[in-house]
């Protein structure tokens, strides 16, 4: 009892732990931008991969290790601690700068990938159910844009810088600067885990007493397929992750294709999530006052809007206004979606629910490299951005469909 009288919970009681939980997400993001321009290009120009299914393979066991590590980072997360999934998702990726770096068989760039994943599983989903429990049920939606916006901020900040880095001298020496970023990048992250991050799991035990939210009885299924508006978030969240997973690998091929430098590339692909991260910050806010499902089917229409804007013109500017446009529908729906999932769950069952949206979510980036390879493969990439489009606005309607503003609101 004397622990839990000197806990606080509150966004402002808790501000010190919350912000360094906010730099420990940008090193995660930090790591995953890196590749992010790079290795699509390297497939075809390193390891002359042809087959667009052979070149987005890196991003389906990227989203199997994700899914699976979100999953089993929920059940974990009560058993062990969130802290110490933190650390352990640091730990995984120790060896993949010099995979990534240094490797001359696309089959070690897929082993990075697969710990990459696994890393991002840990340490966002600890990150973010930390932060949920920090902040309490007020400021949740704020908490969820500020997170992500630091992750996503820092993924398109290297992104952008590596393709830069490739332009002024090449993809091969590009990689040779790549090496410290990420070594500097990991050991950050892994110290502030190890030595500054605290434990939150009390913070659960005293909110689980005041809370009136029934508990689920059947966290996955209900989650999943059984409960309509958490089963119609969890499933937009797939095909949020669908879309994005064609972006990341056929976007910057086709927009080579189409005559784009690598710079052009670069801030092309750079700008989707630095919009997309920075918008958060205000969109996260939003969730806290606006309707979910405005918010969601909106960004969701938004979305598909947008990927259909990146086929109707060839010209440089039009593609940044369409990368822009991404980035945005982007940001009102991913805040939002965790909002959500957390304003319909008891405390107790938080880390097992998210967990469970995560792994939907992420399963949505191997869905969509399988999908979008075929159809390339098949055709060509410009219709795998139509089939994208389609869906990401059938999920739109989906939510329209599924939610009322009474069950959806924080």
């Amino acid at each position: 009892m004397k622990q839990s009288a000197r806990v606080q919970i509150g966004l402002t009681e808790n501000l010190s732990q919350f912000l360094l939980l906010v730099l420990v997400n940008a090193f995660v993001g930090g790591l995953l931008g890196l590749e992010r321009t790079i290795v699509p290009l390297l497939a075809s120009e390193r390891f002359n991969i042809n087959a667009y299914q052979g070149i987005l393979s890196f991003i389906l066991v990227f989203g199997i290790a994700k899914a699976v590590t979100n999953y089993l980072s929920g059940r974990l997360a009560n058993r062990f601690g969130r802290k110490r999934l933190l650390v352990a998702g640091w730990l995984l990726v120790l060896p993949v700068p010099w995979l990534l770096t240094w490797t001359h068989s696309w089959t070690w760039v897929m082993v990075a990938n697969v710990l990459l994943g696994a890393m991002q599983g840990l340490t966002w989903s600890s990150t973010v159910v930390m932060k949920m429990d920090l902040v309490g049920d007020k400021r949740r939606g704020l908490a969820m844009g500020i997170n992500e916006a630091a992750g996503y901020l820092a993924v398109g900040s290297m992104a952008w810088a590596t393709g830069i880095w490739a332009e002024s001298s090449g993809l091969e020496q590009a990689l040779t600067i790549i090496y410290p970023v990420s070594i500097g990048i990991v050991g950050l992250g892994l110290g502030l885990s190890l030595f500054f991050i605290k434990e939150t799991n009390v913070f659960v035990s005293i909110e689980s007493v005041t809370s009136t939210i029934k508990r689920l009885s059947h966290p996955f299924m209900e989650t999943s397929f059984r409960n309509p508006p958490l089963r119609a978030v969890t499933w937009a969240g797939l095909i949020n992750n669908l879309n994005d997973g064609m972006i990341w690998g056929l976007l910057p091929i086709y927009l080579h294709q189409i005559g784009m430098s690598y710079a052009q590339i670069a801030w092309i692909v750079a700008t989707y999530p630095a919009v997309w991260g920075l918008s958060q910050m205000l969109t996260g806010a939003l969730s806290d006052r606006v309707c979910h499902k405005t918010l969601l089917w909106l960004g969701m229409l938004m979305q598909a809007i947008a990927i259909l804007g990146f086929l109707s013109s060839s010209q440089y500017t039009w593609l940044m206004v369409s990368s822009i446009g991404l980035g945005l529908g982007t940001a009102l729906v991913y805040p939002t979606f965790l909002s959500f999932i957390t304003a319909q769950t008891h405390p107790t069952d938080r880390a097992v629910t998210l967990g469970t949206f995560r792994f939907w979510r992420d399963i949505g980036y191997a869905v969509g490299a399988l999908l979008t390879g075929i159809i390339a493969d098949a055709w060509n990439i410009q219709i795998s951005i139509w089939v994208v489009a389609g869906i990401t606005a059938f999920a739109a309607w989906l939510i329209w469909h599924s939610l009322s503003c009474l069950s959806s609101q924080p």
